[in-house]
């Protein structure tokens, strides 16, 4: 055999071992790419997942609650999704919802928009208008809870459904008076109608109207957890290091997201991922108990407001939707967010 030929089985020899530890993750975003997906895509760009012995790959979503049911179905193995939907999954399907194992939105999206030349101050002042929305999303599901919470009269409270890329071109038009949104979405969706969502519009985020709701994060598939602990303790390590990463250098974020979607706006995007870092990361709690965990008795109150807006027939226990046990040591996940 000649010695090229040698060298390189040795080589393939000795590479075998390190192959057959690699775990492969499939790993699924909430929605198209965003700025706001950064911490996942910086730690594939700086081999962060590599060096846990990951393969990750990372595919393009539909959805936040989507994220739950293609893990559920059994085509990822972990994503970026909505934790009240795994509540809303648990409570049907006992055992096989995915579970929430690094929390990054603290704040929730949800919330009402309504322009300031409609004249509404408080929660009140929907009496008697018109809100619109998209069926089934959260922030629209969630409203008579927030309702009957703020001593609202449904009854008194026109609400209309439409397609989401409508709402806020029938808001601009006055066909309704405020929209069901999620603040992220919305946000730019009215800077590209060309409005002033800062200046000219007033935000009633459910978190300030006793809606003590939690958000996005990172989920794993329960075949995972049970099969390969030490991946998913890898997975959280991998993204809570990019996270600080991305709390401390928002450009770099920005390469990492181009260079995965190079379609992407990097100007919007680079907005995007600001808004999330600045009104649903950094939270108050996160500065006690550090990014990735949550508080166990907000999680229970949390899952009481979803189980009466979605009529479920169970409430799960936290114990079902949230595993602190991956999570890095606290003085790993104390950290500064940057804005710039």
């Amino acid at each position: 055999m000649h010695r090229r030929t040698l060298l390189a089985a040795a080589l393939a020899l000795a590479a075998t071992p390190a192959l057959a530890d690699t775990v492969n993750i499939r790993f699924t975003l909430g929605w198209v790419t965003q700025g706001s997906d950064a911490p996942f895509m910086l730690a594939l760009e700086r081999g962060y997942f590599a060096e846990e012995g990951l393969n990750v790959t990372i595919d393009q979503g539909e959805g936040s609650a989507a994220t739950v049911t293609r893990i559920m179905g059994g085509a990822y193995d972990a994503g970026f999704g909505d934790i009240n939907a795994i509540i809303q999954n648990a409570a049907a399907f006992p055992g096989e919802a995915p579970v929430m194992v690094y929390q990054l939105w603290n704040r929730p999206p949800f919330g009402i928009v309504t322009p300031n030349s409609r004249g509404i101050t408080s929660p009140e002042d929907f009496e008697g208008r018109i809100l619109g929305g998209a069926q089934g999303t959260p922030t629209t599901r969630l409203f008579p809870v927030f309702a009957e919470l703020n001593g609202l009269d449904l009854d008194a409270i026109e609400q209309q459904n439409m397609a989401p890329n409508l709402q806020e071109p029938m808001m601009i038009r006055g066909d309704i008076d405020g929209a069901f949104v999620f603040n992220i979405t919305s946000w730019f969706n009215l800077i590209a109608n060309g409005e002033d969502p800062e200046a000219d519009y007033t935000w009633f985020m459910f978190e300030d109207y006793d809606m003590d709701l939690y958000s996005n994060g990172l989920m794993v598939s329960r075949r995972l957890m049970e099969s390969n602990p030490d991946a998913v303790a890898g997975l959280v390590r991998a993204v809570n290091r990019a996270t600080r990463d991305v709390a401390q250098d928002q450009e770099a974020a920005m390469d990492a997201i181009m260079a995965y979607d190079s379609l992407a706006d990097r100007e919007i995007e680079h907005a995007r991922l600001n808004f999330s870092l600045t009104n649903l990361m950094n939270a108050p709690e996160t500065a006690e108990i550090g990014m990735g965990d949550l508080d166990d008795e907000r999680l229970a109150r949390s899952i009481e407001i979803v189980a009466q807006g979605y009529d479920l027939e169970r409430q799960p226990e936290p114990s079902e939707i949230f595993d602190r046990s991956f999570l890095p040591p606290l003085e790993e996940r104390l950290f500064e967010i940057v804005v710039n």
